[in-house]
């Protein structure tokens, strides 16, 4: 689909992550639809992959970063933020990752 904008820079501080949600439509003002995507900063340099954690489909913003990894809050999978596999189960499908590039201010993801 290309590249899209989805925040900036200014709002994701390194160490932190925000969940966007691309794509999808409106009905009656209401988005639906469209995927969840994490964005994380790690050290200046940002990563996105799918933010339902592929096991029972638990958010993973909702989790913890340990280092370059996503904990998922509901039963502890590890799944590594730059390229998307699982650590440590009970997961075992690796996370769908996505293209970032930087334009500006702004964070674009490629989806």
């Amino acid at each position: 689909m290309g590249f899209v904008k989805v925040a900036s820079v200014k709002d994701l501080l390194p160490g932190k992550k925000i969940d966007v949600k691309l794509g999808g439509r409106s009905i009656l003002g209401i988005g639906v639809g469209g995927k969840s995507i994490l964005i994380v900063n790690l050290d200046g340099k940002f990563y996105a992959i799918g933010n339902k954690c592929t096991h029972l489909g638990c958010k993973l913003s909702d989790g913890k970063i340990d280092g370059e990894t996503i904990i998922c809050h509901c039963h502890g999978s590890v799944f590594d933020i730059k390229n998307g596999k699982v650590l440590k189960g009970p997961a075992k499908t690796p996370e769908t990752t996505y293209k970032i590039k930087i334009d500006g201010n702004d964070i674009m993801v490629d989806f």
